[in-house]
């Protein structure tokens, strides 16, 4: 089995596509249990986030892997196939956990060097765990991926870099100013209460915003997520809950309005908007933050209105310096990428090398038995100096071999150490797939309790 991703981003798509593409929740849940039943894919996550959508899948046969998730993903986005391929990248097996090591580094984000992916990662692992889609395989990549990601944020200043998309968005709408003067006083709106939204809250109320409003469809988690900023030990801002029904009033008193849901349609339309600013008394700042797009791009050609969305913030993005921090996180990439590697050559190998000595030990168990047939009058302490000499001798002929195997199986091109091992000693096949399906359900278990 190998690794395969199939997927378009900022970097391969324009944002009208990635648009379309997006997939809502119960769309990823039907897109992985149909990637599933599906040949040749045995295990599958996905990657969905405001500016990428990603495919991971253990596939047996590539080419078929790619034309099986390449299809799927069109079906599931309602893009065409022939219009969906050329935005398309596959990335497959050390390609493959490189990609996705550097996105939790922040390496492929649209703003270098951000975090929030980190819990993008985190969730797409949970809902393939929940799912039971993701096997030992993606568990481990997934598991590998984030802990990659804090080591970057914690051993580089890979976060000098760049920051999260709703502080570069906020630094747009500035316009040079800094956000904090920029910000302070003025009153936002905040439409949505996910984790986006929850970040937008968090960094107006720091940036010293008068009072912030929070618009969402489930007016109880509008409540919460007030509550947290206004609550002790918050950030003190002045906060409320407002339905949804309201943004249009909303709209009205607000400075700043930064909008992220999950909404298939337009949240605020441009005549939302003009009506919104007819007569405001300042210019209306928006952050559309949302894919498919909250705010009708429309909104740019009204008077006293200056939107920032993904497609402008793409834009401003592009040519952002690297920081020297960069390098080293690559370097810490590739490092993870080869220990990543070597760790999972090794992993296939060990079932092999498990059911040899089982089969020693059954030949140790036979051998023993016959010689007490023969030799009847051993006595107990006889029988068990006899026992623990044929264990040992054979512990020795087998400890150099399987060692170096595991040694050998690791390295580049070693995956056919375990092929060459069951042929020479006459494996049963069936015995090795046992203790690799044994090793997967303790490897699911303990990984279930790790996310």
């Amino acid at each position: 089995m190998s690794l395969l991703v199939v997927g378009l981003s900022h970097r391969s798509a324009p944002v009208s596509i990635l648009e379309r593409a997006s997939l809502p929740a119960d769309t990823r849940t039907k897109l992985l249990q149909d990637t599933l039943a599906a040949e040749p894919a045995t295990e599958a996550t996905v990657l969905a986030t405001c500016n990428r959508i990603e495919l991971y899948a253990d596939v047996d046969k590539f080419h078929a892997g790619v034309a099986e998730l390449s299809t799927l993903l069109a079906q599931h986005s309602g893009v065409g196939l022939d219009e969906l391929t050329p935005y398309l990248y596959v990335h497959y097996e050390d390609r493959a956990v490189h990609h996705l090591f550097s996105v939790a580094c922040g390496l492929d984000s649209m703003v270098v060097g951000e975090g929030q992916i980190l819990g993008q990662i985190k969730d797409a692992l949970a809902l393939g765990q929940e799912l039971h889609t993701a096997g030992r395989l993606l568990n481990d990549l997934f598991q590998q991926a984030l802990r990659v990601g804090k080591r970057a944020h914690s051993e580089t200043g890979i976060d000098r870099a760049g920051q999260s998309l709703v502080t570069f968005g906020l630094q747009q709408l500035a316009d040079g100013e800094d956000v904090d003067t920029w910000a302070k006083g003025k009153k936002a709106l905040v439409i949505g209460a996910g984790s986006m939204s929850s970040l937008a809250a968090a960094t107006l109320a720091r940036s010293g915003v008068a009072e912030i409003v929070i618009a969402n469809r489930t007016l109880a988690r509008a409540e919460r997520l007030a509550q947290i900023l206004t609550e002790p030990g918050g950030t003190g801002v002045a906060a409320r809950a407002a339905e949804m029904v309201a943004v249009g009033d909303e709209l009205d008193r607000a400075d700043i309005v930064v909008s992220c849901t999950g909404a298939t349609g337009l949240v605020l339309t441009g005549d939302d908007v003009a009506a919104a600013v007819r007569d405001h008394r300042a210019p209306l700042a928006l952050l559309d933050l949302a894919m498919p797009r909250d705010i009708d791009a429309a909104a740019h050609r009204v008077p006293g209105v200056r939107l920032v969305d993904i497609e402008s913030l793409a834009e401003a993005s592009a040519d952002a310096p690297m920081a020297a921090d960069v390098d080293r996180v690559r370097a810490i990439v590739s490092d993870e990428v080869a220990a990543f590697g070597a760790a999972q050559r090794a992993a296939h190998i060990t079932p092999t090398v498990v059911a040899l000595r089982a089969m020693a030990a059954d030949v140790v168990a036979g051998e023993v038995a016959r010689l007490e047939g023969r030799l009847p009058g051993l006595d107990e302490k006889q029988r068990a100096e006899i026992t623990q000499t044929v264990r040992r001798v054979v512990d020795k002929l087998l400890h150099a071999p399987t060692v170096r195997v595991k040694q050998l199986a690791s390295e580049p091109g070693g995956a056919g150490y375990a092929d060459a091992l069951r042929t020479l000693f006459d494996l049963d096949p069936e015995t090795v797939a046992a203790v690799s399906r044994a090793d997967l359900n303790d490897a699911d278990v303990k990984n279930r309790g790790r996310v």
